[in-house]
């Protein structure tokens, strides 16, 4: 691979022997409320092809040691209203976050936003439609979040919708917030696995573009959104400059590809079907993002290009 940036005013740029890293950002361990000590499910990763993890048992770090995955400190700040779970993902912070309570979903959410901040490190809000907690209209009111989960392995946060939360984010990109979406496990269970009810490992991830197999690095670029999500689209190659976004796909299983290019609203600006597409920045799009689909259902996304009005 060559280059993934995303065009905010200026490109963003990143050495051309940048390393591609595999990472979990959602994780649980017996520390909160998954099934497994936090030994057990660093080896999981280590051993399935991950460059990176992130354990974000509820309000507390939880600690762990791996020399052969990066371990990036992490935490689910875990606030609620009366039947309203009001989640926080905190990625890199240097102490544990309280949750921060407030009157309504957008008090509690931007408190504990801000908290994570104050913590050093970058928020991710968690799975808006699960309990159907809060969407669209709360969400364009938020703050300094960096990241949204648009896709998880998680059988109960209803992803889809609707509204799906993926269209949430459209929105939030067209009202003028940069953010950037991601895909994570959540990952609750090694155990069990013959039971619907788990949340098993290996269902979502994000692959980053860092300059360093380090926690500084990865942070750093998914703060500036140099990588793209999925639930098992990989790709051979995402280029992107002042003109177009380019997108080369890794063909998997004989599967079939649509590569669709989208734009302000989510309106789908152009559709290629096969391996390969381009797309010429017009501008005036406001943004431009591409997705990848393939034909049984698992996704890639890139992030948005902010184009010239």
């Amino acid at each position: 691979m060559r280059s993934i940036v995303a065009l905010i005013a200026l490109l963003v740029t990143v050495p051309s022997d940048a390393a591609w890293l595999r990472g979990n950002l959602h994780t649980h361990t017996s520390e909160s409320d998954g099934d497994s000590a936090p030994a057990d499910v660093v080896a999981w990763y280590a051993t399935h092809g991950y460059d990176f993890l992130v354990i974000t048992d509820h309000d507390k770090i939880t600690k762990a040691e791996s020399d052969a995955i990066v371990l990036i400190p992490g935490e689910e700040v875990t606030d609620r209203l009366p039947k309203k779970p009001l989640h926080v993902n905190a990625i890199g912070l240097t102490r544990v976050v309280l949750p921060q309570k407030g009157a309504t979903p957008v008090e509690v959410l931007q408190r504990n936003i801000d908290a994570v901040r104050e913590a050093g490190g970058i928020a991710a809000i968690n799975h808006p439609n699960f309990g159907w907690a809060f969407g669209a209209p709360e969400l364009v009111q938020l703050k300094g979040a960096t990241l949204l989960e648009i896709a998880s392995g998680h059988p109960f946060v209803n992803t889809e919708g609707p509204p799906s939360v993926e269209s949430m984010w459209d929105l939030m990109l067209t009202a003028g917030k940069r953010i950037w979406g991601i895909a994570v496990d959540d990952m609750h269970h090694l155990k069990r696995v013959w039971d619907t009810d788990v949340v098993l490992p290996g269902k979502a991830w994000v692959v980053v573009r860092a300059e360093k197999r380090e926690p500084a690095a990865i942070v750093a670029a998914l703060s500036r959104g140099d990588f793209y999500a999925s639930t098992g689209v990989e790709l051979v190659d995402y280029v992107v400059n002042e003109k177009s976004l380019k997108v080369t796909v890794k063909e998997k299983n004989l599967a079939r590809y649509r590569i669709r290019f989208i734009g302000s609203g989510g309106r789908v600006l152009q559709e290629t079907r096969g391996l390969e597409a381009t797309y010429a920045i017009r501008g005036g799009e406001g943004y431009v993002r591409a997705k990848v689909i393939d034909s049984n259902g698992r996704c890639a996304w890139m992030q948005p290009v902010f184009s010239a009005r």
